[in-house]
């Protein structure tokens, strides 16, 4: 255990979201150490922003840094998120659209109700086996109610946020600054190491050079320190995640304020859609190999039906991750870590979480240095990331579309060894969450219900053989007793508007 921190001086290379969020962290967690922490952030390279979906985790983050959702929220125009609502991912007609939830307490009331009756149906036999009837934040999300419980309500519910990526950046900048981080405003041109390859300094494009102990790299894609000066091995996901380009847009909010994410599958990729509370955000995920980013632009302004004159922007993503996310004395946060593409909104849970397991790696260091546990957190974080690629590679895995070539290649290839094992058990409909437990997948994001939602909700059954009748009075689920329950369970939630109005005036 460390009594003392094994560094005086942190530089981080970037700013943006990862950027002001590692500041934020690494100053409030060792505010008793002296210990100087210095951002250096180019005005010269832009941010990209687009990551405006999170995870429940961020409510930890937020909470371990003293920062109340109606101090920030306001200020970054955000919204709560209840889960994500999949649109056109199979071609099966029952099965248009599912909703991946956050859970609350409230589901284990017929959590095994559910799972019964999805090996009901693997068994041939037409019972309601849609996820979407058995989950409260599904009802919520479509009654545009908030996920916030009344108070003394005995039920707990996770729950997520939609905001505005460049004004978070800008509200923690100025958290990171009363609580002594600097800010230098400056360009790297160059990066000086010591003999034994770890970083000694940076120099700027005014010629200043300037020295630290140890350095967060937050420099986007380009992975100025841990990619180029230290040259990890990148581990790419592009043989099973296609997709590699985005398009994106700003439209004019709704007169009500959904709560939920909405991805919708297009030819050659997905839409997301994310309400805030003044615009939606809007992007095109696609593959290149299949779509040039003129045909993409124009898919996508007959999805949202835009104007010709509507002006996108258009980027390019990499995805997949470095072999180790600290390297000798350089920690990787954000997009220069790794990436996999936003289909689940995953970005800032690794950036939050890379810098979350680092303080708790250094702070439990049996060394002096500090690097006692820099092994077992680079394996944590490659477990992560696999266990990620792999619940993301199984929506398209599990896709039955047939309309075009994207999403036929998008299921040919072959998939991991553990991923190839969960689909087997499912079609052969034994234990799903059995075989996960086995293989030790990571379920701090993705729970068993993730992935028996994602299946279940894209409609991955054998045709039926046998009505409901043929079953056993005892076997039958009284699916109305459940609609009744989730539909009196919602009252008790707010309309998402009046919960954000009375954000603001809090």
């Amino acid at each position: 255990m460390q009594t003392s921190l094994p560094f005086k001086k942190i530089i981080i290379i970037g700013g943006g979201t990862a950027g002001w969020m590692s500041a934020c962290y690494l100053a409030k967690m060792w505010q008793d150490y002296d210990l100087e922490i210095k951002i250096i952030e180019s005005d010269a390279i832009g941010t990209i922003g687009v990551g405006e979906g999170t995870t429940p985790s961020i409510k930890g983050f937020f909470e371990q840094l003293g920062i109340e959702a109606k101090e920030w929220m306001p200020a970054c125009n955000a919204t709560y998120k209840t889960g994500i609502r999949f649109v056109n991912w199979s071609s099966d007609p029952n099965y248009k659209s599912y909703f991946h939830p956050f859970y609350s307490q409230l589901d284990e009331y017929f959590q095994h109700e559910f799972f019964q009756n999805i090996q009901l149906k693997h068994r041939g036999f037409d019972v309601h086996a849609h996820p979407d009837q058995y989950l409260l934040a599904s009802e919520l999300a479509q009654q545009r109610k908030a996920p916030i419980e009344p108070e003394h309500y005995p039920f707990d519910m996770a729950y997520a946020y939609h905001f505005d990526a460049t004004l978070l950046a800008q509200f923690l900048k100025k958290k990171a600054l009363q609580w002594n981080v600097t800010h230098q405003v400056a360009t790297i041109n160059e990066v000086k190491q010591k003999d034994d390859g770890s970083i000694a300094s940076v120099v700027t494009e005014s010629g200043a050079t300037i020295e630290a102990d140890f350095f967060v790299d937050c420099s986007g894609f380009r992975s100025l320190l841990l990619g180029k000066s230290l040259k990890v091995p990148y581990n790419s996901f592009a043989d099973s995640l296609l997709n590699d380009s985005a398009v994106t847009i700003v439209t004019e909010r709704e007169d009500t304020t959904p709560s939920m994410t909405l991805s919708t599958a297009l030819s050659c990729g997905w839409a997301w859609r994310i309400p805030l509370t003044n615009r939606f955000g809007n992007g095109y995920v696609f593959s290149s190999r299949f779509q040039s980013p003129q045909d993409a632009e124009e898919e996508f302004r007959r999805h949202l039906a835009l104007p010709e004159s509507a002006q996108f922007n258009h980027l390019k993503m990499r995805v997949g991750h470095f072999a180790k996310g600290w390297e000798k004395n350089v920690l990787a946060v954000g997009l220069s870590q790794g990436f996999i593409e936003p289909l689940e909104a995953t970005a800032l849970h690794f950036a939050t979480q890379s810098v979350v397991d680092f303080v708790s790696a250094v702070d439990n260091s049996t060394d002096q240095a500090g690097y006692s546990n820099q092994t077992a957190y680079n394996n944590k974080l490659s477990d992560r990331f696999s266990c990620v690629r792999d619940y993301i590679e199984l929506h398209y895995l599990a896709n039955s579309r047939h309309d075009t070539p994207y999403w036929k290649a998008a299921r040919s290839h072959t998939p991991s060894r553990r991923l190839q094992r969960i689909l087997t058990t499912w079609h052969q409909g034994k234990s799903v969450p059995r075989v996960l437990d086995e293989e030790a997948v990571s379920l701090q994001l993705f729970g068993h219900e993730s992935w028996l939602c994602l299946l279940a909700g894209k409609g991955v059954f054998p045709e039926s053989e046998h009505t409901i009748d043929a079953l056993p009075t005892a076997m039958r689920i009284d699916m109305q007793k459940i609609k009744h329950f989730v539909e009196t369970s919602a009252k008790h939630y707010p309309l998402h508007d009046d919960a954000l109005a009375a954000l603001k005036q809090s």
